[in-house]
């Protein structure tokens, strides 16, 4: 036995997995940037113990303790004995929880004319203040170029404070695209392109280049994602609605109805199945885009469906208020729906039908949104959500008895994990994970105000909600960042996580192209026909 309860076999075992998923470079680098968010003072210790907390995985709960040391967690077992020099935190009553990954955000993103007023500092500080530990953004290619869009993005990301991954949208399709998205997958660990079926004009995909993207994504072992909207009706919608006169923020959601939705959310899956590669459809906002992705389940299509925390609490009343400000705040594609919609994606994730749950935070300040003060179609498109989708997620779900705690985190870290080919290195409280760790009181309660939170927008979608379990410490890579209400993170601490393509969705999509081809019979082989034959 070593020093602090561990069999030393388990000891060296776990070290040697530790060396694999330490960065080249990670010697205190919180302090090292020599500022910290909201307090000069940076310096916490490396060795951590979180003691007696109940320790969940996406698998299985049990009261443990975790030991923490460099950045990695070393320990998971009960009593672990240590020295002085550790940090013990005691987390008796509380859970001990992966941080939470965020599957979709939008971080300095240029869009409709301007940019959202979170960088990759404020918006990652904030996410770690919510428990948030991690997140993949979207590079948008530049001119259409892959290449120069990531160059943008990692300039970008240059101020990280925590760990990132990046999606690559596909903007346009020729051959310079496709070379360009073998070079993201095999060099510089992106394994997810999305493609969008809406914004006519400007992001939009038809759907000949869908499939061809689809097509390279599984050659190459990426997952293919979709923003589905019908593009063509949106662009009819919005026309029809400015000849009606209407031209607020209720007119956005006018004219995108559900129904839009459903048919690409369809119409992709359907696509999808026809090239035989998985598919994720981002940001599920209607009962008629699940649906679609019920039915493909079911049928055993491998389709993941992706609700985000404003589809999932919040209704579309709020683009009625007669105030622009108030209503312009919730503009968001797809839109906010009717009452109802979120009761049944509630209930779709309770069950499984959708997966894993995102944000698509991309924030606008309100002198942004008034943009759109005389035309909806000019109102920058996004809401917040990074700070507070753990929270959320856990009052409306767990607290509410709709999914366990176990599924609370296998919904908000360890299936974005697995999906995007990071697991358990990511995801789970396990030997040799990265420290990436939360401690949340379920009998504490959060509030939520633009006045306090952590962003660099003036308006919250979620403004005066109340509920209850909060996050009470955050730790990061080892780190502890959010303890006390106290957030410390600097700019630069964060790493690029790469993600290595054919996650465990590409499982079995082999045997599937090989039932399709034995299905066919066909060619038929035919007789020759003789030349008098042919002449009669």
């Amino acid at each position: 036995m070593d020093s602090w309860g561990l069999p030393k076999t388990r000891l060296m075992y776990a070290l040697a997995i530790s060396l694999l998923f330490l960065p080249l470079s990670q010697s205190n680098q919180f302090c090292d940037a020599g500022i910290a968010y909201g307090d000069t003072s940076c310096g916490t210790s490396s060795k951590i113990l979180i003691k007696g907390g109940t320790v969940v995985n996406a698998h299985h709960q049990e009261v443990s303790d975790v030991y923490i040391e460099d950045g990695v967690i070393l320990g998971v077992q009960k009593n672990i004995m240590v020295g002085d020099d550790v940090k013990i935190i005691d987390a008796s009553g509380k859970y001990v929880m992966p941080g939470g990954i965020d599957p979709h955000t939008h971080l300095a993103m240029e869009f409709m004319g301007t940019e959202t007023i979170d960088d990759f500092f404020s918006g990652q500080a904030a996410a770690l203040a919510g428990g948030t530990t991690m997140h993949i953004d979207f590079v948008i290619p530049v001119n259409g170029s892959l290449s120069a869009g990531l160059e943008s993005y990692v300039k970008k990301a240059a101020r990280s404070a925590m760990d990132y991954g990046f999606h690559m949208a596909i903007t346009k399709w020729d051959e310079t695209v496709s070379r360009e998205m073998e070079v993201m997958v095999k060099e510089k660990g992106i394994n997810s392109f999305k493609f969008f079926m809406a914004y006519k004009g400007s992001l939009m995909i038809r759907d000949d280049l869908l499939l061809e993207g689809f097509k390279k994504c599984k050659s190459l072992g990426a997952l293919a994602m979709v923003h589905a909207e019908n593009g063509d009706a949106v662009f009819e919608g919005q026309k029809r609605m400015i000849e009606l006169g209407i031209t607020g923020p209720e007119g956005h959601a006018l004219s995108r109805p559900p129904a839009l939705e459903g048919e690409a959310t369809g119409r992709a899956i359907r696509l999808a199945g026809f090239v035989n590669t998985p598919l994720y459809v981002v940001h599920v906002m209607s009962v008629d885009a699940m649906e679609e992705i019920a039915k493909a389940r079911k049928s055993g299509q491998k389709v993941i469906g992706e609700p985000v925390v404003s589809g999932l609490v919040l209704n579309d009343s709020v683009l009625w208020d007669s105030d622009f400000q108030t209503a312009a705040k919730y503009v968001m594609s797809p839109p906010i729906r009717a009452p109802g919609h979120a009761k049944a994606l509630q209930a779709a994730l309770s069950t499984g039908v959708l997966q894993l749950v995102g944000t698509d935070h991309c924030t606008f300040n309100t002198t942004q949104k008034a943009f759109g003060i005389d035309d909806f179609r000019k109102i920058p498109n996004g809401v917040n959500g990074l700070e507070e989708r753990m929270h959320l997620i856990w009052d409306t779900m767990v607290a509410s008895g709709q999914i366990s705690v176990v599924d609370f985190v296998r919904v908000t870290s360890t299936e974005c994990a697995r999906i995007f080919n990071i697991y358990p290195r990511k995801g789970a409280i396990l030997v040799g994970s990265d420290a990436d760790v939360i401690i949340l009181n379920p009998n504490s309660s959060f509030d939520i105000s633009s006045k306090t939170h952590h962003y660099r927008t003036d308006t919250n979608v979620y403004e005066g909600r109340r509920g209850k379990g909060k996050v009470e410490v955050t730790i990061a890579r080892g780190k502890i960042v959010w303890e006390n209400d106290e957030l410390k993170v600097v700019p630069g601490s964060g790493n690029y996580i790469k993600m290595p393509p054919f996650s465990y969705v590409f499982d079995g999509i082999e045997n599937t192209d090989a039932e399709y081809l034995s299905s066919l019979r066909a060619p038929v082989i035919r007789p020759a026909t003789s030349t008098s034959a042919s002449k009669i």
